[in-house]
């Protein structure tokens, strides 16, 4: 957010404010159909002028977990669903699935589609949800990266569409206090060498590979607090009876939990996590839920019996409940090293920490504009 250099990172002064190289990432050239004149750009990532990864980009933090993975002979494909705000639309909440509300604002998902299309984004469904101008889009099941990116560049799409069409698109956890957060809800399977999704047994319960993949997300999750939270208002989100979760749990077709099995045939089975705002950064979500899943599987991890009923009711082990304390417990954590780089734990929690000291000092409507300009 800020854009200053970390305090006490070894990355700046103490090597010499090193030079790096950034290369393609292999996608090709992007569309940009936000932009008045035809302009494209170039998806890259980050490496040391000796050709190893850079250790403070997250697409690497990903591609590390994604290359466990394959070791392995298992390949995960990922669905997301981002939830945003359309700022200054003058819109009144309470229109979930709201046909009338998607009318409204027909060029812009016309464009949002078509541009959607012209960057190779897999984007299936639009549909209003419960806030004052607060829409959702579900993208398409992919291999885990390529859904990281199309999350990354689709939320490019949407903030730049919002703009031409005189609005802004927020994608701040909590805009509103009074009115629901936005989420960002990830779907995952994973499949062998044949193919074949390890979390199906043809019955509704699923595998062993699946409860031990909910256990392993379910005991990484409270470390993980800052990467499903990372600014001050994303803790406004984690509110009861607001459809985000406050509590570590899981279940069947319950929406009141953190780890959800979805409903349909028994070939889709598949794992939704639901913590994540939708300002949160896709690479590093991916990464320590894909992480703590294989944590899960290969420890043999039981998540405890499934909850049924509302959650909110229910005495659970807690997220944390503020920023310090998720930057605390990020830090300290045992689980996280399993799966992430430790320069990525040292590096966003010394980010962190600066962002919460900065934020700290300012006062409310600074603070507030701050994000919302960043957000």
């Amino acid at each position: 957010i800020l854009g200053d250099d970390i305090e006490g990172s070894p990355l700046v002064l103490a090597s010499g404010d090193q030079d790096g190289v950034v290369r393609p990432t292999g996608r090709g050239f992007v569309a940009m159909p936000w932009l008045s004149k035809p302009s494209a750009l170039s998806p890259m990532w980050m490496f040391t002028e000796d050709g190893a990864p850079f250790g403070g980009d997250p697409r690497h933090a990903l591609d590390g977990v994604l290359s466990t993975y394959t070791d392995r002979g298992l390949s995960v494909a990922v669905g997301t669903e981002l939830e945003f705000y359309l700022l200054g639309a003058e819109s009144i909440g309470g229109k979930v699935l709201s046909l009338s509300e998607l009318d409204r604002h027909d060029q812009l998902f016309t464009d949002l589609y078509e541009g959607a299309e012209a960057m190779e984004i897999g984007a299936e469904a639009v549909t209003s949800e419960s806030g004052p101008g607060q829409f959702e889009v579900n993208l398409a099941h992919r291999s885990a990266m390529r859904a990281a990116d199309d999350t990354w560049l689709f939320k490019m799409l949407v903030k730049g569409l919002a703009q031409k069409h005189g609005l802004t698109a927020s994608f701040l956890a909590k805009p509103y206090p009074g009115a629901a957060g936005n989420g960002f809800h990830m779907h995952f399977s994973v499949s062998d060498q044949s193919g074949e999704n390890i979390f199906n047994d043809g019955h509704e319960a699923g595998t062993d590979a699946l409860r031990y993949a909910i256990g392993g997300c379910l005991a990484a999750m409270p470390d993980s607090a800052l990467i499903f939270a990372p600014h001050g208002p994303s803790f406004d989100r984690f509110v009861s009876d607001a459809h985000a979760p406050t509590g570590v749990s899981w279940g069947y077709e319950n929406r009141t939990v953190a780890v959800r099995v979805p409903g349909g045939p028994p070939e889709a089975k598949r794992i939704e996590h639901r913590v994540s705002g939708g300002d949160t950064n896709p690479y590093l979500v991916l990464a320590v839920v894909l992480g703590a899943a294989l944590y899960g599987m290969e420890d043999a991890i039981d998540p405890g019996p499934p909850l049924a009923g509302n959650a909110y009711e229910t005495s659970l082990p807690r997220i944390p409940e503020t920023w310090a304390a998720a930057i605390a417990q990020f830090r300290g954590s045992r689980i996280l090293p399993r799966f992430l780089p430790q320069s990525i734990i040292e590096n966003l929690a010394m980010t962190k920490t600066q962002e919460l000291n900065v934020v700290s000092r300012l006062d409310d409507e600074d603070r507030k504009r701050l994000y919302n300009e960043a957000l």
